[in-house]
Protein backbone atom coordinates (compact mmCIF):
# COMPACT_ATOMS: atom_id res chain seq x y z
CA UNK A 1 0.00 0.00 0.00
CA UNK A 2 1.41 3.37 -1.08
CA UNK A 3 1.97 6.12 1.54
CA UNK A 4 0.03 8.84 0.98
CA UNK A 5 1.18 12.00 -0.07
CA UNK A 6 0.96 15.69 0.00
CA UNK A 7 1.63 18.71 -2.82
CA UNK A 8 3.73 21.71 -1.15
CA UNK A 9 5.13 24.55 -2.87
CA UNK A 10 8.52 25.47 -3.02
CA UNK A 11 8.45 28.74 -3.18
CA UNK A 12 5.95 30.08 -0.45
CA UNK A 13 5.02 26.19 1.39
CA UNK A 14 1.27 25.90 0.52
CA UNK A 15 -0.09 23.07 0.82
CA UNK A 16 -2.53 21.03 -1.55
CA UNK A 17 -4.33 17.62 -1.70
CA UNK A 18 -3.16 17.56 -5.73
CA UNK A 19 -1.16 18.84 -7.80
CA UNK A 20 -1.47 22.29 -9.00
CA UNK A 21 -0.30 24.36 -12.31
CA UNK A 22 0.38 27.57 -10.20
CA UNK A 23 0.58 28.28 -6.84
CA UNK A 24 -2.64 30.26 -5.25
CA UNK A 25 -0.66 31.53 -2.46
CA UNK A 26 2.39 32.98 -4.12
CA UNK A 27 1.82 33.09 -7.99
CA UNK A 28 4.59 30.75 -8.66
CA UNK A 29 4.72 28.47 -11.98
CA UNK A 30 5.16 24.83 -11.38
CA UNK A 31 6.39 24.92 -8.01
CA UNK A 32 4.30 22.18 -6.37
CA UNK A 33 6.79 19.04 -5.04
CA UNK A 34 5.15 15.74 -3.44
CA UNK A 35 6.19 14.86 -0.56
CA UNK A 36 4.48 11.81 2.02
CA UNK A 37 2.54 12.83 4.82
CA UNK A 38 3.76 10.10 7.49
CA UNK A 39 7.69 10.37 6.31
CA UNK A 40 10.04 8.27 8.82
CA UNK A 41 12.20 10.15 10.35
CA UNK A 42 15.99 10.41 8.17
CA UNK A 43 18.55 9.36 9.71
CA UNK A 44 21.76 11.85 10.58
CA UNK A 45 24.21 12.82 8.31
CA UNK A 46 26.80 11.52 11.10
CA UNK A 47 25.42 8.31 11.28
CA UNK A 48 23.51 6.71 14.82
CA UNK A 49 24.44 8.26 18.50
CA UNK A 50 24.04 11.52 20.04
CA UNK A 51 26.58 14.18 19.25
CA UNK A 52 26.61 17.17 21.66
CA UNK A 53 27.81 20.63 19.82
CA UNK A 54 31.37 21.40 20.62
CA UNK A 55 33.93 24.14 19.71
CA UNK A 56 35.34 23.83 16.42
CA UNK A 57 39.15 24.31 17.77
CA UNK A 58 38.41 20.57 19.47
CA UNK A 59 37.15 19.24 16.74
CA UNK A 60 39.69 16.35 15.55
CA UNK A 61 41.72 17.70 12.05
CA UNK A 62 41.70 13.79 9.65
CA UNK A 63 43.58 14.27 6.89
CA UNK A 64 42.00 12.44 4.43
CA UNK A 65 43.97 11.36 1.29
CA UNK A 66 42.01 12.47 -1.86
CA UNK A 67 40.98 9.82 -4.76
CA UNK A 68 42.96 10.79 -7.86
CA UNK A 69 40.31 10.05 -10.96
CA UNK A 70 42.55 9.02 -13.29
CA UNK A 71 41.88 12.79 -15.37
CA UNK A 72 44.60 16.01 -13.77
CA UNK A 73 41.73 18.19 -15.85
CA UNK A 74 38.67 16.31 -13.40
CA UNK A 75 40.95 16.16 -10.22
CA UNK A 76 41.91 19.73 -10.65
CA UNK A 77 38.44 20.76 -10.99
CA UNK A 78 37.59 18.71 -7.88
CA UNK A 79 40.70 20.85 -6.03
CA UNK A 80 42.83 18.07 -6.34
CA UNK A 81 41.13 14.98 -5.85
CA UNK A 82 37.96 13.17 -4.54
CA UNK A 83 37.42 13.73 -0.93
CA UNK A 84 35.78 11.07 0.52
CA UNK A 85 32.31 11.10 1.45
CA UNK A 86 31.52 14.05 -1.56
CA UNK A 87 28.59 14.38 -3.56
CA UNK A 88 29.07 15.02 -6.98
CA UNK A 89 26.52 16.39 -9.64
CA UNK A 90 27.02 16.02 -12.97
CA UNK A 91 25.07 18.17 -15.17
CA UNK A 92 25.09 18.58 -19.63
CA UNK A 93 22.95 18.14 -22.07
CA UNK A 94 21.78 14.48 -23.49
CA UNK A 95 24.56 12.59 -25.26
CA UNK A 96 26.66 15.16 -24.50
CA UNK A 97 29.14 12.80 -22.97
CA UNK A 98 28.38 12.34 -19.02
CA UNK A 99 28.38 8.73 -19.07
CA UNK A 100 30.92 8.30 -21.06
CA UNK A 101 33.57 10.49 -18.46
CA UNK A 102 32.03 9.02 -15.74
CA UNK A 103 32.56 5.42 -16.51
CA UNK A 104 35.95 6.72 -17.43
CA UNK A 105 36.22 7.54 -14.56
CA UNK A 106 35.11 4.52 -12.54
CA UNK A 107 37.55 2.35 -14.43
CA UNK A 108 40.26 4.66 -13.86
CA UNK A 109 39.59 4.68 -9.66
CA UNK A 110 38.73 0.90 -9.73
CA UNK A 111 42.30 -0.18 -10.22
CA UNK A 112 42.94 1.60 -7.04
CA UNK A 113 39.54 0.68 -4.86
CA UNK A 114 36.39 -0.86 -6.08
CA UNK A 115 33.58 1.12 -7.76
CA UNK A 116 30.31 0.54 -8.12
CA UNK A 117 28.31 1.81 -11.44
CA UNK A 118 24.38 1.99 -10.98
CA UNK A 119 22.45 2.41 -13.84
CA UNK A 120 18.92 2.97 -14.22
CA UNK A 121 18.80 3.54 -18.42
CA UNK A 122 20.66 0.51 -19.60
CA UNK A 123 21.01 -2.92 -18.45
CA UNK A 124 25.02 -4.69 -17.62
CA UNK A 125 24.82 -5.98 -21.00
CA UNK A 126 24.65 -2.69 -22.57
CA UNK A 127 27.33 -0.70 -20.08
CA UNK A 128 29.58 -3.48 -20.72
CA UNK A 129 29.50 -3.33 -23.93
CA UNK A 130 29.95 0.36 -23.54
CA UNK A 131 32.85 -0.56 -21.34
CA UNK A 132 34.68 -2.70 -23.84
CA UNK A 133 34.29 0.35 -26.48
CA UNK A 134 36.15 2.86 -24.11
CA UNK A 135 38.81 -0.05 -22.96
CA UNK A 136 37.35 0.44 -20.05
CA UNK A 137 37.23 -3.19 -18.52
CA UNK A 138 38.66 -3.92 -14.74
CA UNK A 139 37.23 -6.26 -12.12
CA UNK A 140 37.11 -3.68 -9.63
CA UNK A 141 34.06 -2.15 -11.75
CA UNK A 142 30.97 -3.44 -10.65
CA UNK A 143 27.77 -3.21 -12.04
CA UNK A 144 23.85 -2.83 -11.43
CA UNK A 145 21.00 -1.84 -13.63
CA UNK A 146 18.53 -1.03 -11.04
CA UNK A 147 16.36 2.50 -10.71
CA UNK A 148 14.43 1.82 -7.25
CA UNK A 149 16.48 3.59 -4.44
CA UNK A 150 16.00 1.07 -1.45
CA UNK A 151 17.39 -1.48 -3.32
CA UNK A 152 20.29 0.38 -4.74
CA UNK A 153 21.04 2.04 -1.02
CA UNK A 154 20.80 -1.93 0.03
CA UNK A 155 23.21 -2.89 -2.33
CA UNK A 156 25.58 0.03 -1.85
CA UNK A 157 25.71 -0.52 2.28
CA UNK A 158 26.28 -4.57 1.27
CA UNK A 159 29.34 -4.04 -1.22
CA UNK A 160 30.50 -0.89 0.70
CA UNK A 161 32.36 0.24 -2.51
CA UNK A 162 34.50 4.27 -1.12
CA UNK A 163 33.48 5.32 -5.09
CA UNK A 164 30.11 4.85 -6.37
CA UNK A 165 28.24 6.52 -9.99
CA UNK A 166 24.54 7.11 -10.63
CA UNK A 167 23.50 7.29 -13.84
CA UNK A 168 20.81 8.95 -13.74
CA UNK A 169 19.39 10.50 -10.25
CA UNK A 170 16.39 11.42 -12.96
CA UNK A 171 15.96 7.50 -13.26
CA UNK A 172 15.63 6.66 -9.72
CA UNK A 173 12.83 6.35 -7.71
CA UNK A 174 11.18 5.97 -4.13
CA UNK A 175 8.32 3.79 -3.67
CA UNK A 176 6.68 5.31 -0.95
CA UNK A 177 5.74 8.31 -3.56
CA UNK A 178 3.57 8.14 -5.97
CA UNK A 179 4.88 10.49 -8.75
CA UNK A 180 6.70 8.45 -11.61
CA UNK A 181 10.51 8.60 -11.39
CA UNK A 182 12.04 12.26 -12.88
CA UNK A 183 9.38 14.04 -11.29
CA UNK A 184 10.29 16.68 -8.84
CA UNK A 185 9.20 14.63 -5.71
CA UNK A 186 11.36 12.13 -6.40
CA UNK A 187 14.32 13.49 -7.78
CA UNK A 188 14.56 15.59 -4.36
CA UNK A 189 13.92 12.48 -2.23
CA UNK A 190 16.72 10.02 -4.09
CA UNK A 191 19.28 12.57 -4.00
CA UNK A 192 18.63 13.78 -0.50
CA UNK A 193 18.79 9.77 0.39
CA UNK A 194 21.90 9.57 -1.70
CA UNK A 195 23.26 12.69 0.34
CA UNK A 196 22.91 11.02 3.38
CA UNK A 197 24.21 8.05 2.61
CA UNK A 198 27.39 9.56 1.39
CA UNK A 199 27.88 11.26 4.43
CA UNK A 200 27.37 8.95 6.75
CA UNK A 201 29.46 6.19 5.41
CA UNK A 202 32.34 8.67 3.84
CA UNK A 203 31.15 7.18 0.47
CA UNK A 204 31.72 9.21 -2.80
CA UNK A 205 29.21 9.46 -4.68
CA UNK A 206 28.75 10.47 -8.73
CA UNK A 207 25.19 11.82 -9.79
CA UNK A 208 24.30 12.30 -13.47
CA UNK A 209 21.83 15.22 -14.06
CA UNK A 210 19.81 15.44 -17.21
CA UNK A 211 19.61 19.40 -18.36
CA UNK A 212 16.60 20.98 -19.52
CA UNK A 213 16.02 23.32 -22.59
CA UNK A 214 16.81 26.30 -20.85
CA UNK A 215 20.16 24.72 -19.86
CA UNK A 216 18.95 24.06 -15.81
CA UNK A 217 19.27 21.27 -13.87
CA UNK A 218 15.94 18.92 -14.11
CA UNK A 219 14.61 18.71 -10.95
CA UNK A 220 13.95 21.12 -8.13
CA UNK A 221 16.64 23.83 -7.62
CA UNK A 222 17.67 22.77 -4.20
CA UNK A 223 19.31 19.45 -5.52
CA UNK A 224 22.69 22.06 -7.04
CA UNK A 225 22.26 23.33 -3.16
CA UNK A 226 22.18 19.51 -1.23
CA UNK A 227 25.18 18.06 -3.42
CA UNK A 228 28.79 19.18 -2.71
CA UNK A 229 30.25 20.10 -5.92
CA UNK A 230 28.19 20.59 -9.39
CA UNK A 231 29.94 20.05 -12.48
CA UNK A 232 29.08 20.82 -16.15
CA UNK A 233 29.96 19.23 -19.55
CA UNK A 234 29.28 21.37 -21.82
CA UNK A 235 30.09 21.40 -25.92
CA UNK A 236 28.38 21.18 -29.02
CA UNK A 237 27.57 18.10 -30.61
CA UNK A 238 29.07 19.41 -34.14
CA UNK A 239 32.65 19.76 -32.15
CA UNK A 240 35.12 17.36 -31.18
CA UNK A 241 36.05 19.41 -27.59
CA UNK A 242 33.83 19.15 -24.58
CA UNK A 243 34.19 21.87 -21.54
CA UNK A 244 33.99 20.61 -18.00
CA UNK A 245 33.13 23.18 -15.98
CA UNK A 246 32.64 23.63 -12.05
CA UNK A 247 29.88 25.70 -10.73
CA UNK A 248 30.08 24.57 -7.49
CA UNK A 249 32.78 23.52 -4.99
CA UNK A 250 33.15 23.11 -1.63
CA UNK A 251 36.56 21.73 -1.46
CA UNK A 252 38.35 23.70 -3.91
CA UNK A 253 37.67 26.51 -6.30
CA UNK A 254 34.65 27.08 -8.81
CA UNK A 255 36.48 29.12 -11.68
CA UNK A 256 38.66 25.79 -13.00
CA UNK A 257 37.16 23.72 -16.59
CA UNK A 258 38.48 21.02 -17.82
CA UNK A 259 39.24 20.23 -21.74
CA UNK A 260 38.71 16.87 -23.79
CA UNK A 261 38.56 15.67 -26.97
CA UNK A 262 35.60 13.42 -27.94
CA UNK A 263 37.40 10.27 -29.61
CA UNK A 264 36.08 6.75 -30.66
CA UNK A 265 37.50 5.96 -27.54
CA UNK A 266 36.04 8.10 -25.29
CA UNK A 267 37.48 11.29 -23.64
CA UNK A 268 40.73 12.36 -24.07
CA UNK A 269 42.34 15.49 -21.84
CA UNK A 270 43.59 18.21 -24.44
CA UNK A 271 46.79 20.09 -22.65
CA UNK A 272 47.07 22.50 -25.60
CA UNK A 273 43.44 24.03 -26.02
CA UNK A 274 45.14 26.47 -28.09
CA UNK A 275 45.32 24.13 -30.91
CA UNK A 276 41.73 23.17 -31.00
CA UNK A 277 40.61 27.70 -30.74
CA UNK A 278 43.49 29.02 -33.20
CA UNK A 279 43.19 28.11 -36.35
CA UNK A 280 44.78 31.22 -38.34
CA UNK A 281 48.52 30.68 -37.64
CA UNK A 282 49.20 29.18 -40.78
CA UNK A 283 47.70 31.12 -42.93
CA UNK A 284 48.14 35.04 -44.33
CA UNK A 285 47.08 37.66 -42.41
CA UNK A 286 42.82 38.18 -42.69
CA UNK A 287 40.79 41.33 -41.60
CA UNK A 288 38.25 40.47 -39.59
CA UNK A 289 40.51 38.54 -36.61
CA UNK A 290 41.53 38.66 -33.74
CA UNK A 291 43.13 36.66 -30.43
CA UNK A 292 41.86 37.07 -27.24
CA UNK A 293 43.97 36.08 -23.98
CA UNK A 294 41.41 34.68 -21.76
CA UNK A 295 41.52 33.00 -18.52
CA UNK A 296 39.27 29.97 -17.05
CA UNK A 297 40.04 29.79 -13.68
CA UNK A 298 43.83 29.61 -13.18
CA UNK A 299 44.37 28.33 -17.04
CA UNK A 300 45.13 30.99 -19.44
CA UNK A 301 43.33 30.82 -22.88
CA UNK A 302 43.47 31.56 -26.03
CA UNK A 303 40.65 32.37 -28.60
CA UNK A 304 40.52 33.62 -31.78
CA UNK A 305 37.63 36.54 -32.27
CA UNK A 306 36.17 36.38 -36.20
CA UNK A 307 33.77 39.58 -36.94
CA UNK A 308 32.23 40.14 -40.27
CA UNK A 309 30.78 43.39 -40.77
CA UNK A 310 29.31 43.99 -44.23
CA UNK A 311 26.86 45.94 -45.65
CA UNK A 312 23.15 45.77 -44.95
CA UNK A 313 20.16 45.03 -47.71
CA UNK A 314 17.38 45.88 -44.82
CA UNK A 315 15.89 48.41 -43.08
CA UNK A 316 17.42 46.87 -39.63
CA UNK A 317 20.68 45.79 -39.34
CA UNK A 318 21.51 42.01 -38.09
CA UNK A 319 23.67 41.32 -35.18
CA UNK A 320 24.34 37.71 -34.20
CA UNK A 321 26.90 36.02 -32.21
CA UNK A 322 27.75 32.44 -31.25
CA UNK A 323 30.26 31.85 -28.00
CA UNK A 324 30.41 35.38 -26.98
CA UNK A 325 27.70 37.92 -25.34
CA UNK A 326 25.20 39.39 -27.61
CA UNK A 327 24.61 42.13 -25.09
CA UNK A 328 28.68 42.37 -24.73
CA UNK A 329 28.79 42.91 -28.71
CA UNK A 330 26.44 45.61 -29.01
CA UNK A 331 27.99 47.65 -26.12
CA UNK A 332 31.33 47.20 -27.73
CA UNK A 333 29.74 48.32 -30.99
CA UNK A 334 27.84 51.26 -29.36
CA UNK A 335 31.41 52.20 -28.05
CA UNK A 336 33.15 52.32 -31.03
CA UNK A 337 30.60 54.45 -32.99
CA UNK A 338 30.56 57.28 -30.25
CA UNK A 339 34.33 56.95 -28.60
CA UNK A 340 36.45 56.05 -31.71
CA UNK A 341 34.12 57.45 -34.51
CA UNK A 342 33.37 54.32 -36.68
CA UNK A 343 29.75 53.77 -38.35
CA UNK A 344 28.31 50.55 -37.79
CA UNK A 345 24.81 51.33 -38.53
CA UNK A 346 24.18 50.44 -41.73
CA UNK A 347 25.94 47.35 -41.63
CA UNK A 348 25.47 43.85 -40.43
CA UNK A 349 27.59 42.31 -37.63
CA UNK A 350 28.65 38.36 -37.21
CA UNK A 351 30.93 37.78 -34.44
CA UNK A 352 32.35 34.25 -33.64
CA UNK A 353 34.36 32.80 -31.30
CA UNK A 354 36.25 30.19 -33.13
CA UNK A 355 36.27 26.58 -32.09
CA UNK A 356 32.92 26.68 -30.50
CA UNK A 357 34.66 28.21 -27.39
CA UNK A 358 32.45 30.42 -25.20
CA UNK A 359 34.27 33.04 -23.25
CA UNK A 360 31.36 35.27 -21.52
CA UNK A 361 34.84 37.37 -19.14
CA UNK A 362 34.85 41.26 -20.04
CA UNK A 363 38.75 40.71 -20.73
CA UNK A 364 37.77 39.66 -24.51
CA UNK A 365 36.68 43.07 -25.13
CA UNK A 366 39.49 44.60 -26.81
CA UNK A 367 39.76 41.60 -29.43
CA UNK A 368 36.05 41.95 -30.15
CA UNK A 369 36.85 45.86 -30.63
CA UNK A 370 39.72 44.65 -32.77
CA UNK A 371 38.18 42.48 -35.01
CA UNK A 372 34.92 44.20 -35.66
CA UNK A 373 36.93 47.29 -36.57
CA UNK A 374 39.10 45.33 -38.77
CA UNK A 375 36.63 44.11 -40.80
CA UNK A 376 35.10 47.38 -41.17
CA UNK A 377 37.94 48.71 -42.54
CA UNK A 378 39.15 45.89 -44.37
CA UNK A 379 42.80 45.76 -42.72
CA UNK A 380 44.27 43.08 -40.55
CA UNK A 381 45.22 42.55 -37.19
CA UNK A 382 48.95 41.73 -37.18
CA UNK A 383 49.30 38.00 -36.72
CA UNK A 384 51.54 37.91 -33.93
CA UNK A 385 49.27 40.28 -31.26
CA UNK A 386 46.95 39.01 -28.67
CA UNK A 387 44.93 40.80 -26.35
CA UNK A 388 43.33 41.69 -23.14
CA UNK A 389 40.86 44.60 -22.06
CA UNK A 390 38.24 45.27 -20.56
CA UNK A 391 36.50 48.41 -22.55
CA UNK A 392 34.15 50.89 -20.66
CA UNK A 393 31.62 52.92 -21.54
CA UNK A 394 33.79 56.14 -21.76
CA UNK A 395 35.86 54.27 -24.27
CA UNK A 396 39.11 53.57 -21.70
CA UNK A 397 40.56 50.26 -21.28
CA UNK A 398 40.45 48.48 -17.90
CA UNK A 399 42.79 46.12 -16.82
CA UNK A 400 42.19 42.83 -16.27
CA UNK A 401 42.83 40.00 -13.56
CA UNK A 402 45.80 37.37 -14.37
CA UNK A 403 47.69 39.50 -16.94
CA UNK A 404 51.55 37.76 -15.93
CA UNK A 405 49.70 34.11 -16.58
CA UNK A 406 47.85 35.60 -19.67
CA UNK A 407 51.50 37.36 -20.81
CA UNK A 408 53.53 33.99 -19.89
CA UNK A 409 50.84 31.96 -22.48
CA UNK A 410 51.28 34.45 -25.10
CA UNK A 411 55.21 33.92 -25.50
CA UNK A 412 55.36 30.31 -24.96
CA UNK A 413 52.71 29.81 -28.10
CA UNK A 414 54.95 31.85 -30.33
CA UNK A 415 53.24 35.33 -30.27
CA UNK A 416 54.98 38.42 -30.40
CA UNK A 417 53.17 40.97 -29.16
CA UNK A 418 50.50 41.66 -26.57
CA UNK A 419 48.06 44.33 -25.87
CA UNK A 420 46.60 45.46 -22.42
CA UNK A 421 45.64 48.67 -20.40
CA UNK A 422 48.11 51.13 -19.54
CA UNK A 423 46.87 50.80 -15.92
CA UNK A 424 47.89 47.18 -15.79
CA UNK A 425 51.07 46.62 -13.15
CA UNK A 426 54.38 47.64 -14.18
CA UNK A 427 55.88 43.92 -13.81
CA UNK A 428 53.47 43.19 -16.34
CA UNK A 429 54.10 46.67 -18.45
CA UNK A 430 58.05 46.53 -18.95
CA UNK A 431 58.41 43.28 -20.26
CA UNK A 432 59.77 43.29 -24.10
CA UNK A 433 56.85 42.90 -26.11
CA UNK A 434 54.42 44.31 -24.49
CA UNK A 435 51.94 46.93 -25.89
CA UNK A 436 49.79 49.45 -23.71
CA UNK A 437 46.90 52.25 -24.55
CA UNK A 438 44.75 53.96 -21.96
CA UNK A 439 41.86 54.02 -24.46
CA UNK A 440 40.27 52.00 -26.94
CA UNK A 441 41.03 54.50 -29.67
CA UNK A 442 44.59 54.48 -28.80
CA UNK A 443 44.22 50.58 -28.94
CA UNK A 444 43.21 50.24 -31.86
CA UNK A 445 46.09 52.78 -32.86
CA UNK A 446 48.14 50.22 -32.58
CA UNK A 447 46.84 47.28 -33.60
CA UNK A 448 45.75 48.59 -36.76
CA UNK A 449 47.41 51.59 -37.17
CA UNK A 450 43.89 53.72 -37.68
Amino acid sequence: MRAKSKFCCRECGHQSTRWMGRCPGCGAWNSFIEEPVNKPPAAGISGPGDESPRPVTEVPVIDEERLSTGFREVDRILGGGLVPGTLVLVGGDPGIGKSTLLLQVAHNLSRKVPVLYVSGEESARQIRLRAGRLEALSPGLLLLSQNDIDIVERHLRKTNPPVAVIDSIQTMFKSELASAPGSVGQVRECAAQFMRLAKSTGMSIFLVGHVTKEGMLAGPRVLEHMVDTVLYLEGDRHHFFRILRGVKNRFGSTNEIGIFEMRNHGLVEVTNPAAFFLTRRSRQDVPGSAIAAGLEGTRPMLVEIQALVSPTAYGVPRRMTAGVDHNRVALITAVLEKRVGLNFAQHDIYVNAVGGAKLDEPAVDLAIACALASSLRDVAVDSGLVCAGEIGLTGELRPVIGAEKRLNEVFKLGFTRFMLSGQSPAAVLNKTGVSAADTLAGALELALKL
